[in-house]
């Protein structure tokens, strides 16, 4: 992916921010995110509910710019805290309110969010987001009556932890706390053996939360063990239904059933039924080994990465040839090297485990990466990119595209052995976020915005 802010330092001045604080940063497309959830709805029935996955600091890419961008569009100011100034990052802030969209807003790219832990639901609300809200992991029960304050629904999928949640919003009842009923999401245990409650159980479940004070049961669901492995689904699917059925016959109402993610989607493997939640192709990234549908092969080609990864050297040398490279030395020169030393390490989500195997791009040329990785740089050989010596303006690539030649997150994923959402969720928030859409800078978070 080639950054189409062009100059960083010249497109934040024009954005009326600041440098960055060190010269290694991420780069969110936030016109590839709209473009990406365009693609996905165009592979869903008409009407269906779309929820954004924003977990883990949406898989590493910045959850509240992301969030924003999804209210308001990627063409709104997204960057927050004291490095946030300047006309594009302050733009149409949303100000903080726990619901409901802002007045003449346009529409939304999703129709709420997701996240797995009540902290991250916390930092999206403090931050003005008004999206629907849900926590996918159960929530310690004394903040319930927060949620519900907050308007920020809860997962049931265990009884003990529910009972607790129930007790809580009750006391609170009692003690004369009104507001609006807390929202839960009944998980069922369909196969994935980490969670939910027991299909044979879920409506005894149901009558307790319907005869609790203050609580609503408003959707089921559940999440698939293996989206590309129809017969599997197939079977999750069939228990899934069979809750259902078995709430429906019970005088439990339940208008949203949400069962697939991305790859029940894209594989459709499983119905849509009445949401779906949507991480990593949101992202624009595919696990290893997923073949779309026939039918949904056209949005799956056109999911595009949002995400680059890039640095300036802090410093170039000609080293001789025996010359050791980082700790160790795990890379001797052998011959005279220049060695451009990138700031940025496993301190930043970059393992030690790629030291001396993975490469770069500078100048649309792929580079070995030399020596150890440390924690906060890591070393390139230039020796052999032609034309004037590389020096310290010039631009490297560790994740994303640079003239015809592309490091993938899945190419990063296959050298660790690991899986895309790892190599994405490692990136350290230490790390800029720089957020554009087209030519703009629509804002930055750093460390010093947090």
């Amino acid at each position: 992916m080639s950054d189409p802010v062009g100059p960083l330092d010249a497109a934040l001045a024009a954005a009326g921010l600041p440098p960055l604080a060190r010269t290694a940063w991420i780069s969110v497309d936030l016109d590839r995110f709209r473009a990406n959830l365009v693609a996905i709805r165009r592979a869903l029935p008409a009407g269906c509910r779309v929820d954004v996955v924003l977990k883990a600091d949406g898989y590493g890419h910045g959850a509240l710019p992301l969030a924003r961008a999804l209210e308001t569009g990627p063409e709104r100011g997204l960057a927050t805290g004291p490095a946030a100034t300047g006309p594009a990052a302050t733009a149409a802030r949303p100000g903080p309110a726990e619901t409901g969209a802002a007045d003449g807003a346009a529409a939304p790219l999703a129709d709420g969010i997701a996240v797995a832990t009540f902290d991250e639901a916390r930092e999206l609300r403090d931050g003005g987001i008004r999206l629907p809200i849900l926590v996918l992991f159960p929530i310690p029960p004394t903040l319930a009556p927060e949620a519900a304050r907050r308007r920020i629904a809860i997962t049931a999928s265990d009884p003990v932890i529910l009972e607790r949640t129930l007790a809580a919003v009750a006391g609170a009842a009692a003690g004369g706390t009104r507001g609006p009923a807390l929202q839960v999401h009944l998980e069922v245990e369909t196969g994935l053996g980490r969670a939910g409650i027991a299909v044979e159980r879920v409506r005894e479940t149901a009558a307790r939360i319907a005869a609790a004070r203050a609580v609503r049961l408003v959707a089921i669901w559940s999440h698939l063990q293996s989206a590309v492995d129809h017969a599997r689904s197939g079977g999750q699917d069939e228990r899934f239904v069979e809750a259902a059925r078995l709430l429906a016959d019970g005088g439990f109402r339940v208008d949203l059933r949400h069962l697939a993610a991305s790859g029940g989607v894209l594989t459709g493997s499983v119905p849509a039924y009445e949401g779906v939640r949507i991480g990593l192709a949101a992202y624009g990234l595919l696990p290893d080994g997923l073949s779309a549908a026939e039918a949904r092969r056209l949005p799956a080609r056109s999911l595009r990465p949002i995400l680059s990864l890039r640095a300036r050297p802090i410093r170039v040398a000609d080293l001789p040839a025996g010359a050791g490279i980082s700790y160790g030395p795990s890379f001797v020169t052998g011959r005279p090297s220049r060695i451009a030393t990138l700031p940025l390490g496993y301190g930043d989500g970059i393992p030690r485990s790629i030291s001396n195997r993975a490469e770069a791009l500078v100048r649309g040329r792929r580079v070995p990466l030399v020596g150890t990785v440390a924690m906060d740089a890591l070393m390139a050989d230039v020796t052999d990119v032609p034309g004037p010596p590389v020096g310290v303006d010039d631009d490297f690539v560790l994740i994303g595209a640079q003239g015809s030649e592309e490091i993938t997150v899945a190419d990063l994923a296959r050298l660790r052995t690991t899986i895309p959402w790892e190599v994405v969720t490692d990136l350290s928030r230490r790390l800029s976020r720089v957020y554009h859409a087209g030519s703009v800078i629509a804002g930055v978070r750093s460390l010093a915005s947090r």
